[in-house]
């Protein structure tokens, strides 16, 4: 389905600093194109979920790292809103916290980090139903192939909205619910993906996937439902701790995390999954940030930045 381009309403939306928001948005384009969160270099398409309606934005970076400003576009229809979605936009970047600096000061690996790269932060996938679907297309492939996966499953099965000059897909759990395996196949999903990406449809179906509902939970009471999910295992559910609800968790069984904390602690190529755990500890209440640090780092070494 298409949504025609539509009049736009602008507004500024001022968001905390410091933040280096090129920076912190350029895991979106790093990988490929998925349509579903884009990023160009200088403009950011995606949708929010705003009083359960979908709404289109393009932002444009503005301001800089020391006043950080996205000029967003949204439909001219959703000007009513619009206090809601400067809510949501903001809502997105995760905040630095006070005890980054005390940590910093006990660690000097991380105050490097921190020195070096000041201001950048996760950008949070807040629907739930496409954050996990993110997971899924993500398990056990390269994120290139995981982007292709989400595109093909966006021109197949979303919504495409046209905003601003550009466009961008939302995912919605009905048409895929709706989906056999046999189709998804032919998109070069797994069986075992195609089966889960199905199975978390039809739960956001059923409303076993409100983000209210889910942020309500505690962090292992959280774990314990979403790997009760088919193909969710707990790799995705600390994603989603971590990507979609932005707690301070460190996703210890990822493989670019692995890699990440060794190349700062010079622990050995990929420590083992204890052995992060071990190494993260102490990261506490900054652990989600230092995490997008240091992966921000690992990929400038490896030429990916």
């Amino acid at each position: 389905m298409t949504r025609a381009a539509e009049a736009t309403f602008e507004v500024d939306v001022d968001l905390q600093a410091p933040l280096d928001l090129r920076s912190s948005l350029r895991p979106f384009g790093r990988w490929g194109d998925d349509g579903i969160d884009r990023w160009d270099g200088s403009v950011l398409a995606r949708t929010l979920r705003v009083d359960d309606e979908v709404v289109p934005i393009a932002g444009h970076v503005v301001g800089e790292v020391a006043r950080p400003v996205l000029r967003v576009m949204m439909p001219a229809a959703a000007r009513q809103s619009a206090a809601a979605v400067v809510d949501a936009v903001s809502q997105t970047f995760v905040p630095v916290p006070a005890e980054l600096a005390a940590l910093a000061a006990a660690d000097e690996r991380v105050a490097r980090l921190a020195k070096a790269y000041p201001g950048i932060v996760p950008v949070l996938v807040t629907d739930a139903f496409s954050a996990l679907i993110r997971s899924i297309s993500a398990q056990q492939v390269n994120l290139t192939w995981a982007a292709t996966i989400r595109r093909r499953l966006a021109e197949r099965y979303g919504t495409r909205h046209e905003i601003a000059g550009t466009y961008v897909y939302s995912l919605h759990a009905e048409p895929l619910s709706r989906a056999t395996v046999e189709e998804l196949r032919a998109l070069q999903l797994t069986t075992a993906k195609a089966r889960s990406v199905i199975a978390v449809a039809e739960a956001g179906v059923a409303g076993e996937l409100k983000r209210r509902d889910l942020a309500a939970l505690g962090d292992e009471e959280l774990i314990t439902y979403l790997t009760r999910l088919r193909g969710i295992g707990r790799w995705s559910a600390e994603w989603f701790l971590a990507r979609t609800l932005g707690r301070p968790r460190v996703v210890a069984g990822d493989l670019g995390v692995r890699k990440a904390v060794g190349h700062l602690y010079e622990s050995g190529p990929l420590p083992s999954e204890d052995e992060v755990r071990r190494l993260t500890a102490h990261w506490g209440a900054s652990a989600t940030i230092v995490q997008a640090l240091a992966l921000h780092e690992l990929a400038r070494t490896q030429g990916s930045a």
